[in-house]
């Protein structure tokens, strides 16, 4: 199973067009040993032909011409893209979709809740019906007991999905009426070498249901958004904590630091890092720390194979 980070920053990207806090400012002018990045999203194969592509972010046109695969020109028209699995209905997770519309119909992935988004507050699937047939939904189950499921373009991978605890978008008919299937992590299996992926770019809490999954697991790629819950105050740059956004930060008692400590097995990389956020500056003591517990941090153009 080869897995491509194309984007893996949060929503905005780094720097953000409109920020100019210490990472953003250090790192337009060169003063910051970091590496600027765009948002969310990783394309999984199992082959190396046909590609899952994870959420598509407003950055999707560059993230896919910096990987070559995505553009394998066998025909006039073409591309690595087989499928698209979408973990939630955030705005820096779906907005690609439109940059997308030349190549539909797309077999899309999501859930009942994030499809109902999708066809109402942010109507993507609606917009997209002119263009070719658009967009050809899949539903993600989420059930217990009947939450695996494959994508007959990778029948190679297996895939589990899980309801996490986070935070409808503010244009969701129910943002402030959390329902289960608001937010997935999916757990992706390769039935050939049994290696396994857990991918949770939101993560407002870790529940005790995801523990078996996390700790079987081989990588984890998760969320790294923030470094406090009051990043966003501490950096003037907002109002609210990590935890009401829908982000568990990764300091302090009962972050995320302190619970991938209790996993000996996988592989742990943070992936979704807020422009804001310390851990972006590679000689930070906050990177430092990172390193010292095991933790590595994502980077546009990050390629893994298990």
């Amino acid at each position: 199973m080869k897995i491509q980070v194309l984007g893996s920053a949060a929503g905005g990207g780094f720097p953000q067009w409109n920020c100019n806090c210490a990472n953003c400012r250090g790192v337009r002018e060169g003063t910051l040993n970091a590496q600027p990045r765009t948002q969310s999203s990783i394309a999984i194969s199992a082959n190396g032909e046909d590609w899952i592509l994870f959420n598509a972010s407003p950055d999707i046109r560059a993230q896919l011409e910096s990987f070559a695969p995505m553009q394998p020109g066998r025909a006039i028209r073409d591309t690595g893209i087989a499928a698209i699995v979408l973990m939630d209905s955030q705005i820096d997770h779906c907005t690609g979709l439109l940059m997308l519309r030349e190549g539909c119909p797309h077999q899309v992935w999501c859930t009942e809740m994030v499809h109902q988004d999708l066809s109402s507050g942010f109507p993507v699937f609606n917009m997209l019906e002119h263009w070719n047939g658009g967009l050809q939904w899949n539903r993600i189950p989420i059930e217990p007991g009947a939450n695996r499921f494959s994508i007959p373009q990778a029948p190679e991978l297996s895939l589990t999905a899980v309801p996490l605890r986070s935070s409808a978008p503010p244009y969701s008919p129910h943002r402030n009426d959390p329902h289960p299937g608001d937010n997935i992590g999916l757990l992706v299996a390769d039935r050939r070498s049994g290696k396994t992926l857990f991918y949770a770019p939101g993560l407002g809490r870790i529940e005790p249901h995801l523990r078996p999954l996390m700790e079987s697991a081989d990588l984890l790629l998760v969320d790294g958004t923030i470094w406090r819950e009051d990043e966003l105050i501490h950096s003037g740059v907002g109002d609210k904590l990590g935890t009401a956004m829908g982000h568990l930060p990764q300091s302090g008692e009962g972050g995320m630091i302190e619970y991938l400590d209790t996993l000996a097995k996988p592989r742990k990389v943070l992936i979704h890092i807020n422009n804001t956020n310390p851990i972006l500056d590679e000689d930070s003591a906050e990177r430092a720390e990172l390193h010292a517990h095991g933790i590595e941090v994502a980077y546009d153009g990050m390629s893994i194979e298990l």
